[in-house]
C-alpha cells in the first residue's frame, strides 16, 4: 500500500527556533496514527508543520507522492489535507450548517447528509450558531468540517480534550466508524493515550521534537508499563 504522508527527516519551527528535530515518518493510505507524548513535546507542531504553519528548516514531507513542504496552506488542503485544531476554531456567529457548507469543497464522498448521518447531534442543531451548542458538539462541528473538504488526510488536534466521558465515547464511537468506513488517512494527536491506542493500528510517541518510539497500537496497549516510561520520557 503506497504512503499517504512521509516525512524525511524534518526540522522545523517558529522562526529561528527549531522544534522539530530530524521527524521521520510514513503513513499508508488509510492508515491511522496516534501521536503521543507530554504536553510541549513538538505533537501540534508536528500537525502545523504537516498543514504548512511553521517555518521549515531542512528535511521533506511528502503527501501523495508529492512534495510538499514549500506549497503555501490553501495548496496542502486542495490537495487533500484536512485540519481539526486544538480549540476547534468554529465560527460562532454561522449556523452548524453554514459552518458546515463555507468548509466544502468539490468530491463526492462528504456532503452535509453524510456528515449529519455521522454526527446526528449536529442534525438536530443544525440551525443553531456555534455559540449556541456545548463543547462536544462543537468539537464534532470541527470534525464534520474538515471532512466537508472532502480530505485524503485528516490531522487532529486533542479532540478528546476537556470533553465529558460520555461525549469522549461518542465522538470514539464516530472516529471508529470513520476509520472503518471511509478512505482516509488520520494523524491523532491525543493526551489520552489509551483511548487515542484503542482507535488507531500505529503509534508514534515524541519526547523533546524528536520520534523516540514507532510501532503498532495494539502492542503498545498492551503494555502499560512500556507506555508511561515512553510518555513521560525526557
Amino acid at each position: 500500500m503506497p504512503d499517504a504522508l512521509r516525512l524525511s527527516t524534518v526540522r522545523a519551527g517558529y522562526g529561528e527556533t527549531v522544534i522539530l528535530e530530524d521527524v521521520a515518518l510514513a503513513l499508508p493510505e488509510r492508515g491511522s496514527l496516534a501521536v503521543l507524548g507530554r504536553n510541549g513535546v513538538g505533537k501540534t507542531t508536528l500537525l502545523a508543520t504537516i498543514m504548512g504553519h511553521t517555518t521549515f528548516h531542512a528535511g521533506a514531507v511528502f503527501f501523495g507522492g508529492r512534495q510538499v513542504e514549500r506549497l503555501p496552506v490553501y495548496e496542502r488542503v486542495r490537495l487533500g489535507i484536512g485540519y481539526v485544531p486544538q480549540g476547534r476554531d468554529i465560527f460562532p456567529s454561522l449556523s452548524v450548517e453554514e459552518n458546515l457548507i463555507v468548509a466544502a469543497r468539490p468530491g463526492k464522498r462528504w456532503t452535509l447528509e453524510r456528515v449529519y448521518d455521522l454526527f446526528p447531534r449536529l442534525a438536530e442543531r443544525r440551525h443553531h450558531r456555534g455559540n449556541q451548542i456545548s463543547g462536544g458538539e462543537q468539537q464534532m462541528l470541527a470534525i464534520g468540517r474538515a471532512l466537508m473538504g472532502n480530505p485524503a488526510l485528516l490531522l487532529m488536534d486533542e479532540p478528546l480534550e476537556g470533553l465529558a466521558p460520555i461525549i469522549v465515547e461518542a465522538l470514539l464511537k464516530s472516529l471508529e466508524r470513520l476509520l472503518a468506513e471511509d478512505e482516509l488517512a488520520v494523524i491523532l494527536v491525543e493526551q489520552h493515550a489509551k483511548l487515542a491506542l484503542q482507535v488507531t493500528r500505529e503509534a508514534l510517541v515524541m519526547s523533546r521534537g524528536r520520534v523516540i518510539h514507532q510501532g503498532a497500537s495494539r502492542e503498545l496497549l498492551a503494555d502499560p508499563e512500556r507506555l508511561a516510561q515512553l510518555v513521560v520520557a525526557q
